[in-house]
């Protein structure tokens, strides 16, 4: 069961100085989950792990995302490539779980360190314009890059950046766009059950994604209105700029700026 936070819970989040911190993450994610249709994960989890911790920074994103994005991936649905949607999305599934178990044992620093060099790691790659020049990868390819995923969406909430390599090679932007929120929610349904069982849900994560979530969510229709009519060459600039800083600013180095 999750739990239900008690008036408390909520009183003492909003009283936390970290709060107006926590919003403005989740206002800032939202947007460019609205806008490139990734990058949520790549922003919100680094800094609130920096902020709360691993586990509350997962816990609250999923909730907030599976809830926000729901009627765009409904309407994306029909750009989406579902030849590659498909074992991705299954291989993701099936290999949620033990990214969950990788949460709930594995050392809060050592995930937050694997977080913030795993994104500039991909950065670093995208902008040098690095593409896959092999045709369309084989089979066994899609479930390796959905198993890879499904691992790094359970453990972290980073499950993006082999989706983003392969669909930045294979994929113009909308239908990029498109296969990210669409699969987005299939992961987050299956993270949902996942957390649920194993018991990563509490009174404070729930209480965090029910505050932020609103904000999260408006923010996340701004950026879908300003994704209508960019370019290409705007779209992936933006992404790469705000998913730098929050990498950057989310080093452990760097907790007396947020903490």
């Amino acid at each position: 069961m999750i739990p239900f936070p008690t008036y408390e819970t909520f009183a003492a989040l909003a009283a936390d100085p970290r709060f107006p911190v926590a919003i403005g993450i989740g206002i800032l994610s939202g947007v460019v989950r609205g806008f490139s249709g990734f990058g949520s994960a790549l922003i919100y989890i680094p800094l609130m792990a920096a902020l709360y911790g691993p586990r509350e920074a997962a816990a609250t994103l999923v909730l907030m995302d599976f809830t926000s994005a729901l009627l765009p991936a409904i309407k994306a649905r029909k750009e989406a490539n579902w030849s590659d949607l498909v074992p991705i999305g299954i291989a993701a599934v099936l290999f949620a779980p033990l990214g969950t178990a990788l949460l709930l044992v594995a050392d809060p620093a050592v995930l937050r360190w694997t977080m913030c060099l795993l994104v500039l790691g991909l950065l670093i790659v995208l902008i040098s314009g690095w593409r896959y020049r092999g045709g369309t990868p084989p089979l066994s390819a899609k479930i390796a890059i959905g198993a890879v995923a499904g691992v790094g969406g359970g453990a972290t909430q980073i499950g993006g950046p082999p989706l983003i390599f392969y669909w930045l090679s294979t994929a113009v932007p909308a239908v990029m766009r498109a296969n990210l929120l669409v699969y987005f929610q299939i992961i987050d349904a299956a993270l949902i059950v996942s957390y649920t069982v194993q018991g990563v849900f509490d009174e404070k994560n729930i209480a965090l994604a029910l505050i932020v979530g609103p904000a999260f969510g408006i923010a996340l229709w701004i950026g879908t209105f300003f994704f209508h009519g960019a370019s290409d060459r705007l779209y992936r600039n933006v992404a790469y700029i705000i998913v730098a800083l929050a990498a950057l600013v989310s080093l452990p180095l760097f907790d007396g700026l947020l903490r």
